[in-house]
């Protein structure tokens, strides 16, 4: 019986197929994929593909698939695009579990007409929920309500063998599985935690010159009572455009006007008050063909890690992000040298290292310039990650090579 077949008996004829040009993993060619429509069919896939010793790597819409490192190799690209909609909702208890490929689009309409809303407010477009969580994205709302981590009430996994999943025994599943990148399983459903939508919204944005400047004025609304949503700022890194430093305040609409005109205020500078957020809100500053860093740590340190990558790189970079949150985005351009790319996050990495902690990940760049530097940098996983990658995959079929050697 061919590979076809035999995942055929999984979930029908008519959902498998032999992979083409374009069924590729940050580079590496699929051989096979297969698109279940339903939990159990994702089990059965599983279960063939164990059975015929095959790797798998689960895919929603394909956003991020050359986020962290590549895999070693794919046999089965699993689409879970035919997994959509909202299996459950709980308004009252403001929780909803969620098809893992439901667009986020899609999960974000359907919740507003319900006068709520998950607040993860993430910058791919056309980004699946599953993709989400096992990237762990967030947006510029992150300030006030964290990162999927924080935000998944619970989980529905497919494990190596095909098992389906809410828990594991000594580990917290639900948090654990965001940010694997399918290296634990396949994420088949989720049940995130709500938030009634804001009545009104008010963003304030000043003009900056400085990476410091920007610090200074982070540190100011931290550490007022004014309780912003969201502090995001934009460093463009060249001529064109304005850097600049925004914060969103939610609420009714006297109080969220309120909150902005008394932030205005305290930042002074030219701070005003805007109704719409600034064009380059909650996107990344990177481009399709540019080399993408994420950089984190403490928010009072970020602004230090900023100049280390200015010096290292001899230029100005573009930066942006969630700097109430401690966590930006770096663009370098996709013909970097290697020696220099190195250079940078090396430089990120010792800064952040003395400065008492954070990370420098390379989440995005060309196969030859990854096979030279090291991604993650040191210490990438916990000790609970890799008990629970040798559990649930001891031999390494999920998403193989996609995080660091366990």
């Amino acid at each position: 019986m061919s590979v076809i077949e035999v995942l055929a008996e999984a979930c029908g004829p008519e959902h498998v197929w032999e992979a083409g040009p374009a069924d590729r993993v940050d580079g590496v060619p699929a051989s096979w994929v297969v698109a279940p429509g339903t939990a159990e069919e994702v089990s059965g896939v599983l279960r063939a593909a164990a059975a015929a010793g095959l790797s798998v790597v689960p895919s929603g819409a394909g956003t991020k698939l050359d986020w962290g490192l590549p895999p070693t190799h794919v046999d089965v690209l699993v689409d879970l695009r035919r997994m959509t909609g909202v299996l459950d909702h709980a308004p009252d208890e403001l929780v909803a579990t969620v098809a893992a490929g439901t667009p986020m689009r899609a999960l974000r309409a359907y919740l507003m007409r319900e006068g709520q809303r998950i607040p993860l407010d993430v910058a791919s477009p056309g980004a699946t929920l599953g993709g989400v969580l096992a990237t762990n994205e967030a947006g510029p709302l992150r300030h006030r309500f964290g990162t999927p981590r924080e935000l998944i009430a619970g989980v529905r996994v497919a494990l190596d063998e095909g098992s389906l999943e809410r828990h594991v025994d000594g580990h917290d599943l639900a948090r654990q599985i965001c940010g694997s990148l399918g290296t634990l399983g396949v994420i088949t459903e989720a049940t995130v935690r709500l938030e009634p939508l804001p009545a009104s919204r008010a963003w304030v944005v000043r003009p900056v010159s400085t990476p410091r400047e920007v610090q200074q004025l982070t540190e100011a609304l931290v550490s007022s009572s004014l309780g912003a949503a969201a502090i995001e700022a934009d460093l463009p890194g060249g001529a064109g455009r304005p850097a600049e430093i925004a914060a969103l305040f939610e609420g009714s609409r006297a109080a969220a006007t309120a909150r902005a005109e008394a932030a205005a205020r305290l930042l002074g500078g030219g701070a005003a008050v805007e109704q719409a957020p600034p064009d380059w809100w909650g996107s990344y500053p990177f481009d399709a063909d540019d080399v993408a860093l994420k950089i984190w740590g403490q928010p009072s340190e970020l602004f230090a890690v900023v100049y280390a990558l200015r010096d290292a790189a001899g230029i100005p970079v573009p930066v942006r992000g969630s700097v109430g949150a401690g966590v930006a985005h770096v663009a370098l351009p996709g013909t970097i040298p290697a020696d220099r790319l190195g250079g940078m996050l090396t430089a990120a990495r010792t800064v952040l290292l003395a400065r008492g902690g954070g990370g420098c990940t390379l989440l995005r760049a060309p196969v030859d310039l990854r096979e030279l530097v090291e991604t993650y940098g040191p210490g990438r996983l916990t000790d609970d990650t890799v008990r629970l990658k040798l559990a649930l995959d001891p031999e390494e079929r999920m998403a193989p090579g996609r995080l660091p050697a366990c």
